[in-house]
């Protein structure tokens, strides 16, 4: 191998494969003499012949570009690190004055121990409480006028006695299956009210005479309908007892009103106004029992003053306590199980003088009225 000295940057070498010689020219440095950042791509060599195979050239080149890029990187500065500024705080807000806490409601949600079928009745049991809301005194008031009402018209004639005891039906039927919570029933309701409208149609064409058979006749046709549309239903049968006995409760008590209408004028005015006032004084603000004593005493009392008006005499006294005892019962009906407002509105003002009906006609016969 012959080595020719290096003149103005180009050499003459030997060929390893035996071809001719090449000379090659270079525009910039000796090839040994790369500088540490890389290759310069404006580099430009020119080759004679095929002594070099530009393919390896290629690849090498590559290889050490991809190589030094990673050294380049590393040897580049490290910028520093500068945190970013803390933000500043919010001003803090003025102390103000805490809320009240808000009481807690008197009555919570029918549930316990998640169960979400439980009632109220059944919760208040639970938790030592007693399951009954009394009505308080405006279903009293409307009571006792709707009791007075009744009073005022028996002595001037059946038709008008029929107006007020239509409307004291039509609360029943709806009171009643509110009370059940069955609401809405429009078609129970309705059922119960056509058959209390039946009972009075047949006790004023039968005569007063004949007023028991009428409203025991139309009690029977109507729980015989009950039973037929509830076969009807599609319900479950739970769902259908359960529908039953509301549509028959609610029809019954809805056509024992019209006793009111077969039982004497003087026993209506006696009875209706001796339950107006047992009802106003059951709604005073004393213990139960208490308002109980001084209910029926009240009640006792005004059937003496009215039997005196009506010329009923004495008589009036036992007669307003038999309606008085049923009208406290229909109170205390109205007032089980945690009932609405709705339901003091309906079923309590209607309850405690549709269950002292069937007492007035009975007790009106037996002392011969």
């Amino acid at each position: 191998m012959s080595d020719q000295p290096y003149e103005g940057g180009s050499y003459e070498g030997y060929d390893p494969y035996g071809q001719q010689q090449h000379q090659q020219s270079w525009q910039g440095p000796y090839p040994g003499e790369y500088e540490q950042g890389g290759y310069d791509p404006q580099l430009t060599q020119q080759w004679q012949g095929q002594t070099w195979e530009t393919q390896t050239h290629a690849s090498l080149g590559a290889q050490a570009q991809a190589y030094q890029e990673p050294q380049q990187a590393y040897q580049q500065p490290a910028q520093a690190y500068v945190p970013a500024p803390a933000p500043h705080p919010a001003p803090e807000p003025a102390p103000a004055a805490s809320p009240e806490p808000e009481p807690d409601p008197e009555y919570g949600p029918a549930t316990l121990a998640g169960n979400a079928r439980i009632t109220d009745a059944q919760r208040a049991r639970l938790e030592g409480r007693s399951p009954v809301i009394e009505p308080g005194m405006q279903p009293a008031a409307l009571t006792a006028l709707l009791g007075l009402l009744l009073a005022a018209t028996a002595p001037v004639a059946s038709y008008a006695l029929v107006v007020p005891l239509v409307a004291l039906q039509a609360v029943t039927a709806a009171g009643w299956f509110r009370l059940n919570g069955m609401w809405p029933a429009r078609q129970g309701i309705a059922l119960a009210f056509l058959g209390a409208l039946v009972a009075d149609a047949a006790v004023l064409g039968a005569g007063r005479g004949h007023a028991p058979a009428a409203i025991l006749g139309t009690l029977g046709v109507w729980v015989l309908l009950s039973l037929v549309l509830q076969l009807r239903s599609h319900a479950d049968p739970d769902e259908r007892m359960y529908g039953l006995m509301a549509t028959v409760a609610s029809a019954a008590l809805a056509i024992v009103a019209t006793g009111y209408l077969g039982a004497g004028p003087k026993a209506v005015s006696v009875g209706a106004g001796a339950v107006a006032v047992a009802v106003l004084a059951r709604a005073l603000p004393l213990p139960t029992p208490a308002s109980v004593v001084v209910s029926l005493l009240a009640a006792t009392g005004a059937g003496i003053a009215l039997g005196g008006v009506t010329g009923l005499g004495a008589k009036g006294a036992l007669l307003g306590a038999g309606a008085a005892v049923c009208a406290l019962i229909g109170h205390r009906v109205a007032s089980y199980d945690y009932p609405s407002r709705f339901v003091h509105l309906t079923a309590g003002v209607a309850l405690p003088l549709a269950a002292a009906a069937p007492a007035v006609y009975v007790l009106g016969r037996a002392l011969g009225q």
